[in-house]
């Protein structure tokens, strides 16, 4: 099967090296190029091509991001390429609609390995981009306690002291400031205060 691809960037050079690099790969057509974002959006609804290779940073007019909003669909995916790798970039892309994030210092096995794979559907990212996408991932499921230390927050959310912690929990101060220490240091806080404080704010209290 032949993929169909159509190149979105607004510098001729770029478009002129990607045409005669995707030119020597068999299983790999060039069907169009677009200079603008308007344009991509106009030939990717009358050539229809299995894969849109975009980029973010385009002219005057809409840019890619909303190209790919426009353009990404079932039948025809967008492929970001671009030098642009910040997580506001990358998670504009994504929530546009965009199958996979690629940068252009990549090398050229590794962009034909992504066209194939977006041609299909299957999410292709660059290494430093998967690595920025499962960074927010992380951050965003928040801090990992342990269920002691998720019992000892609850009770300094009560407004427990170390030695009233310690009787209720049944285990020794030492102890109680050791898991203290720990949590801080997973909360990123030096406070007792600071701890209940972003342990409400991430429902981390039980």
């Amino acid at each position: 099967m032949t993929v169909r691809i159509l190149l979105c960037d607004d510098h001729a050079v770029v478009r002129a090296g990607l045409l005669a690099l995707l030119g020597t790969v068999e299983g790999i057509e060039v069907v169009g190029e677009a200079g603008s974002g308007e344009e991509a959006v106009a030939m990717a609804g009358r050539l229809r091509p299995d894969v849109v290779l975009m980029d973010l940073q385009l002219g005057p007019g809409i840019d890619g991001v909303e190209a790919t909003r426009r353009i990404a669909s079932p039948e025809v995916h967008v492929l970001v390429l671009t030098t642009y790798d910040t997580d506001a970039d990358i998670t504009r892309a994504i929530e546009a609609g965009a199958t996979g994030y690629l940068l252009k210092a990549e090398r050229p096995e590794e962009l034909f390995a992504a066209i194939r794979a977006a041609a299909q559907g299957r999410t292709a990212l660059s290494a430093p981009v998967a690595g920025r996408v499962m960074d927010r991932m992380r951050g965003a499921a928040g801090p990992t306690l342990t269920e002691r230390e998720r019992d000892i927050l609850g009770q300094l959310a009560r407004g427990l002291g170390n030695r009233e912690i310690a009787r209720a929990l049944f285990i020794s101060e030492a102890t109680v400031k050791t898991h203290l220490g720990r949590i801080y240091a997973k909360l990123g806080v030096d406070t007792r205060a600071g701890a209940v404080a972003v342990a409400k704010e991430q429902r981390l209290l039980p």
